[in-house]
């Protein structure tokens, strides 16, 4: 059985803060992103992730590798100030919501394909039920 890991990063992307969450699952990274609004409160986050943690719909996954290896904590530590203060979405974490994005613009196109085909068919059963009625003069 694999292990799971998660992280996320709250940041500011113009004009409003931005959670990006990164799930790791069996050497596969999938993303989801949430828009906060106002610069969220660690309580605020927490919240959030109680409540809604499985709500969020994560992207497709994205093979990654994944090295494990004891690091050194005064070291981790370090790395850990560093993602504090980092800004932007890691290139993986990138990919894997345009991959998400991409999914869901397929599915609208198709969904209003179907809709406008509907329509006109609609349409033209209309003319033709009109045709028809004043064929028979109504």
């Amino acid at each position: 059985m694999g292990e799971t890991t998660g992280k996320l990063k709250v940041l500011f992307e113009e004009p409003f803060w931005v959670g990006v969450f990164e799930k790791i699952e069996n050497g596969r990274l999938s993303v989801a992103k949430v828009t906060f609004g106002a610069e969220p409160k660690d309580c605020e986050v927490y919240e959030f992730i109680l409540k809604h943690y499985y709500d969020l719909q994560f992207s497709p996954a994205v093979e990654i590798a994944v090295a494990e290896k004891h690091k050194n904590p005064k070291r981790m530590q370090r790395e850990i100030k560093k993602m504090m203060t980092d800004t932007g979405i890691g290139t993986k974490s990138q990919q894997a919501l345009k991959l998400q994005h991409e999914q869901f613009k397929t599915e609208r196109k198709k969904k209003s394909r179907e809709q406008k085909q509907a329509e006109s068919q609609r349409l033209f059963e209309l003319k033709q039920q009109k045709k028809k009625d004043k064929r028979r003069g109504r």
